[in-house]
């Protein structure tokens, strides 16, 4: 059913023969194709998990769709718009407003606190400080942090400093937010949380979610997964996937 109804959204983003190739350090004219012409559409308020062996490239792509590089080839839809032909300024400017990321490591400025660190990304795109602040507040509010946001992140745990993270990257209300590997550095017990989290944050306020993930469960608790393989992507079925993207079974 989570199916169909996803398959009636509009699409948000979508890539069309998505290439990206490095060079050969060394090597003249020779280069390494990561990714070999990749289509796949993205649609709104839906959340997808990228699953893969380590090194296939799957964190490029994810860059490549939140627009922090650039493809060798193809195009990336994002709302009707080409972004790999917005020039750099535009292109910031659309990536502030359009796009949020949340990584493995939160990259949180040590200085701030939460509230100043999830009000950075409000105060470069023009918002009044007060206003800023009020959102801030707000969606730190919604991670769970209301009685934290005056703590800098040294005085937060692990799984605390993510939540700031997934909280700046939702306080423009973007259309998607790209995540990888967000649970990467975290005991079980706090990626579980982020994991609920994030689904939670999804039903809540209707964001897209784009996953990078190692982490079968996290993958599993989405609506789709794709496989990167060989450098082009494909739906996986639960019940078709490889016995390593399969969240582990209790057989007590």
């Amino acid at each position: 059913m989570a199916e169909v109804v996803a398959a009636t959204r509009p699409v948000l983003l979508e890539t069309r023969a998505l290439r990206k190739a490095y060079a050969v350090p060394g090597r003249a004219n020779e280069t390494i194709e990561v990714l070999r012409g990749i289509d796949l559409q993205i649609r709104r308020g839906e959340m997808v998990s990228i699953v893969g062996q380590s090194g296939v490239g799957k964190s490029t792509l994810l860059q490549i769709l939140g627009t922090l590089d650039h493809p060798t080839g193809g195009e990336v839809i994002h709302d009707g718009i080409d972004t790999v032909k917005l020039p750099p300024a535009k292109l910031a400017a659309f990536r502030n407003a359009k796009i949020g990321f949340v990584f493995q490591f939160h990259h949180l400025l040590a200085e701030f606190s939460a509230l100043e660190n999830v009000m950075l990304p409000l105060l470069i795109a023009g918002q009044k400080p007060k206003l800023a602040e009020q959102a801030a507040s707000e969606y730190l509010t919604h991670v769970g942090l209301g009685a934290r946001m005056r703590h800098k992140p040294g005085e937060l745990s692990g799984g605390e400093a993510q939540r700031v993270a997934v909280a700046r990257a939702l306080v423009r209300r973007p259309d998607v937010v790209f995540a990888d590997e967000p649970t990467g550095n975290l005991d079980t017990r706090t990626s579980d949380e982020i994991h609920a989290l994030l689904v939670e944050l999804n039903g809540r306020l209707g964001t897209a979610f784009v996953v990078v993930t190692h982490n079968v469960k996290l993958a599993w608790m989405l609506e789709r997964h794709l496989l990167l393989a060989d450098g082009v992507v494909r739906e996986l079925r639960t019940d078709e996937a490889p016995e390593e993207f399969l969240p582990k079974r209790d057989h007590t």
